[in-house]
């Protein structure tokens, strides 16, 4: 890639809206969190060990490692260095807004208290927003393994503490449950003002989709690659103005697609569908948000100017306020027109 090009997508203005919290933990972290455990042989690991580990057969083995990592957390006050570290790597790809998911019954299921690793967290995030000026918000990822049930019980925690938490999620195996299983939790989450989204059409067909746009009401779907599938919902999410948070290099990594030139970002793109570019879990998948931009530029055509509109639309279908909204435009806006200069 031309050193030019490659500078300029390093000073673009970025939105990251569908990215893990624990698939952001920087390798010498997770030693660290592995050195504090009473992990089998966690003497063992090393940095080269951990390489290996984030290498994936195909989606549930990916799932695999990443429940291998979520045990490793013991303690809520770890979030907060992982959550820090998450958005001092986001500072540097010049990330200036973040929609954070947090898997909060992968947690409390093991144990930990979700009051305080939410706090935790949260301290994270002050720390960095003092330190590097990035923004971040929380959706709660409430992994659709556990099914409607412990949903529901997810919900009424998130009742109790509930700072900077703007939305809900269902992440995890998309075939463990169907979408329309959390028909009652989705409805109490908007009644509680949590914006609804779904992981969706990454590891399913595009009926998945459908139930989470038409019986869950979601604003968002997270990756939707199986979208590409059938044009019909193309135009249903166009119509209902839904938003796709595409992650091409994840869904390579986990063999969703068989080649980075054949995921359908592109046809989002072309289609005129709000479609945004994330990292999803960029420590496990080496990836950021630079180098995503960046294997749009060189695989898939993105412009420099498209690749600023997939900035806009991260804050267009971002959950900040109108007024938030606006003003982080403006600035976007104003940092394009100096680079374009």
């Amino acid at each position: 890639m031309d050193r030019n090009i490659r500078s300029l997508i390093a000073k673009l203005p970025k939105v990251e809206q569908h990215v893990h919290i624990v698939g952001s933990i920087r390798p010498s972290t997770l030693l660290w969190l592995l050195s504090e455990s009473d992990i089998e042989q966690s003497d063992l690991w090393n940095l080269e060990k951990v390489q290996e580990l984030f290498q994936y057969r195909d989606f549930s083995h990916f799932i695999e490692c990443y429940s291998f990592v979520t045990r490793s957390i013991r303690n809520e006050g770890q979030f907060e260095r992982i959550v820090y570290e998450m958005l001092e790597d986001e500072a540097r790809q010049n990330v200036r807004y973040v929609e954070a998911s947090f898997s909060a019954p992968d947690h409390t299921r093991l144990g930990l208290d979700y009051s305080k690793a939410l706090k935790a967290i949260n301290r994270g995030i002050e720390k960095a927003h003092l330190d590097f000026g990035v923004e971040c918000n929380l959706k709660i990822d409430l992994v659709r393994d556990y099914g409607p049930e412990a949903a529901l019980k997810q919900l009424e925690l998130i009742s109790t503490y509930r700072e900077r938490v703007v939305a809900i999620d269902i992440g995890g195996r998309e075939y463990s449950a169907p979408a329309k299983s959390f028909e009652e939790v989705y409805r109490k989450a908007r009644e509680m003002g949590l914006h609804p989204t779904a992981h969706a059409g990454e590891a399913c067909g595009p009926r998945s989709i459908w139930e989470a746009v038409d019986v869950l009401g979601v604003e968002r779907i997270g990756h939707g690659v199986s979208a590409r599938e059938d044009m019909a919902l193309l135009e249903h999410l166009k119509r209902r103005k839904i938003s796709i948070e595409t992650c091409p290099v994840s869904n390579l990594k986990t063999k969703v697609v068989n080649d980075i030139r054949e995921h359908p970002v592109r046809l989002f793109f072309d289609k005129c569908l709000n479609v945004t570019v994330n990292s999803d879990d960029p420590t496990m998948f080496e990836t950021n948000m630079n180098n995503e931009y960046s294997v749009l530029h060189n695989e898939l055509g993105f412009t420099l100017l498209d690749l600023f509109h997939l900035s806009l639309n991260g804050i267009d279908s971002s959950f900040l306020s109108n007024e938030r909204m606006e003003r982080l435009g403006e600035k976007f806006h104003n940092d394009f027109e100096r680079l374009a200069d």
